[in-house]
């Protein structure tokens, strides 16, 4: 089972639209609104397929529960995941867990979610976000992202 490469890398920034519109700036990027990703860990998202960037803020009003507001203090803005893509992420998650890095959550998008709140842009979204950053420095997310 061959890694098929970085998927994206997921910034913490403390002000979303102050990241996007330096994003766009920089690389013309465009960003998707995917807040819906976020809003159970008190996070606002914006992806940037074509650039590789994922964004997350802590959401107005949950700056103090928001996932990410941790990480933030402690580091400021900077590289909260990298997100390598692979063909079965829940193989690769069991190779992981082997290792002793063990998996924090997942998502496992259904076809509804993906037509809803991705543009129908793929057939497969599973990502497991794994308990990484003592060994590898950051956390890892896998990612099984198969395009339509």
């Amino acid at each position: 089972m061959k890694p098929l490469g970085i998927n994206r890398i997921i910034l913490a920034v403390r002000d979303l639209q102050k990241a996007k519109a330096l994003y766009s700036k920089m690389l013309g990027a465009t960003s998707h609104d995917a807040s819906w990703t976020g809003a159970p860990l008190g996070m606002d998202v914006a992806i940037s397929w074509e650039a590789g960037i994922e964004l997350c803020a802590p959401m107005q009003g949950r700056e103090k529960d928001s996932m990410i507001s941790g990480f933030l203090d402690q580091n400021g803005d900077g590289i909260l995941s990298i997100v390598f893509g692979v063909q079965d992420a829940d193989a690769v998650k069991e190779k992981a867990e082997k290792v002793c890095i063990q998996a924090l959550y997942s998502v496992n998008y259904s076809q509804q979610e993906i037509d809803d709140h991705l543009d129908g842009l793929f057939r497969k979204y599973r990502e497991w976000f794994m308990n990484s950053a003592e060994t590898c420095g950051f956390t890892a997310t896998i990612a099984q992202i198969v395009p339509k």
